[in-house]
């Protein structure tokens, strides 16, 4: 298997991609599987750029075993470059991705993440920013689903 290259992205990389990332991170590892991928995330917005997840995320994540240590970036162009799959978390972050690609080869590497749920349904993974606590347990539960799912999409 060819290394493959995943990128989660969401509004400000401090809630949900930082969590899809650590899960499907342990999904692979947990598969002896961590040197065929490279994987990380981004932000649409640079706000919160070299912050850690949000502090509600970091606590719902400990709660499942899930230590969130990546530093929120800003998604960029080169991305299309460094990325076999770039994956967004609702449809403003779909549309956002598709007006940053240039080529039809770019907007071809954009997928929403509950296309791989299995289990769940769902039309996107919500913001859990300016909600309660079962907003944060409600988006791990998501991505717990989409991230198994799509480990098994890429068939390894």
């Amino acid at each position: 298997m060819n290394t493959k290259s995943i990128l989660f992205v969401c509004l400000g990389n401090i809630c949900r991609s930082p969590m899809a990332e650590a899960v499907f991170q342990r999904i692979v590892s947990e598969n002896g599987l961590t040197s065929k991928f490279e994987i990380d995330s981004a932000g649409m917005l640079a706000y919160h750029k070299g912050e850690l997840a949000d502090s509600r995320m970091r606590y719902f994540a400990a709660k499942r075993g899930y230590h969130l240590t990546h530093h929120s970036r800003p998604f960029a162009s080169s991305d299309f470059d460094n990325f076999d799959m770039i994956i967004g978390m609702d449809d403003q972050n779909i549309d956002a991705l598709k007006a940053k690609a240039m080529t039809m080869e770019e907007s071809n590497k954009i997928y929403r993440m509950v296309d791989f749920c299995v289990n769940l349904h769902a039309t996107h993974v919500p913001d859990p920013y300016y909600g309660g606590d079962q907003g944060f347990e409600n988006v791990i539960d998501l991505l717990e689903d989409a991230c198994a799912g799509l480990f098994t999409h890429l068939k390894v």
